[in-house]
């Protein structure tokens, strides 16, 4: 088989359920050997893509290939040579960490000369190699998801679909397990992985930020980040944030405000005009700020911004 020109390519893809439309005309390629995101609340279309990506689920309309393999005509051939992990994991907590690994191994066709290679790079590779007798069922989620993953490279497939895997799971294993995703990157895999957590988008080399079926934007995060830079976002930390809300609402210059951490974003339209009648508002209602001053957008504003914008279109 000639070798694709990319790992993965979606030109016009559809799938909807009744008068549903789950995934509404997406077209999007990665490269081979690119960390790339699909970023996006629950809901938005994610896991339908992925799942038709990986020969799970027949699109209504347009195609799909990954390794040149078209995902309608070839369902079958895609999921020998692709690694798939959900959130859910896929694991046997019967079993012991061994037993699950030697178990996949003869799920994907490893083949036998390979098996004990195989299965002694994935303990490594995942750092479980000490619990490897360990029932899987008393392992925690970090651990159950560093022994997911490496049961779905045991074919050693190059191309890895990672579906919401860190959900559920605590922010150090999530962490470490990105530290796993970037190593296999760096080997030449590709590796299209789905969150809804805004500061994973970092770690990818390029994102596609999904809503209602659509993707709304599509490029690297820093781009995705200077597209907003026709506005300013600022960074308020107030004695009463719900009240600091209300008294910016409909405040000239003021664009949008929100919730982020223990204080609140406030978008602008020029920051040091701004910045005079934000302070005088809130000091008529007796609120203290402690910091008003310009920062760089998170993966979280530029996401807020673009939804706001499609809803602006709807309506």
């Amino acid at each position: 088989m000639t070798p694709a020109s990319n790992a993965v390519e979606i030109d016009h893809l559809y799938k909807r359920f009744g008068s549903f439309t789950a995934v509404d005309n997406v077209s999007l390629t990665v490269p081979h050997g690119e960390i790339f995101g699909f970023l996006g609340p629950n809901g938005a279309g994610k896991s339908t893509t992925i799942r038709m990506l990986c020969g799970l689920l027949t699109p209504s309309s347009g195609r799909a290939s990954v390794s040149g393999c078209d995902v309608a005509t070839q369902p079958e051939l895609i999921r020998k040579n692709i690694g798939y992990m959900s959130q859910k994991f896929s694991l046997y907590d019967d079993l012991t960490v061994e037993e699950n690994i030697d178990f996949f191994t003869g799920i994907y066709g490893v083949p036998k000369a390979r098996r004990e290679e195989r299965k002694a790079y994935v303990l490594k590779m995942a750092g479980i190699a000490e619990r490897r007798r360990a029932l899987t069922s008393t392992l925690s989620g970090g651990w159950k998801q560093r022994l997911a993953l490496g049961c779905a490279i045991l074919h050693d497939p190059p191309v890895l679909f990672l579906d919401e895997p860190t959900s559920g799971v605590d922010p150090i294993a999530r962490g470490e397990f990105w530290s796993l995703i970037r190593e296999l990157a760096a080997a030449g895999r590709t590796i299209f992985v789905s969150t809804h957590y805004m500061d994973e988008a970092e770690y990818c080399h390029r994102l596609a930020l999904m809503y209602r079926g659509k993707v709304i934007a599509l490029g690297p995060p820093a781009q995705l980040k200077k597209s907003l830079e026709s506005h300013a976002i600022l960074q308020l930390d107030s004695s009463d944030p719900l009240e600091t809300m209300r008294a910016l609402e409909g405040l000239s210059g003021v664009r949008d405000v929100a919730v982020f951490g223990g204080g609140l974003h406030v978008t602008v339209d020029n920051p040091a005009a701004a910045d005079a009648p934000i302070r005088a508002a809130l000091a008529a209602r007796s609120i203290t700020v402690s910091r008003l001053e310009r920062i760089e957008p998170s993966m979280e504003d530029v996401f807020v911004a673009m939804i706001e914008a499609e809803e602006r279109k709807a309506a």
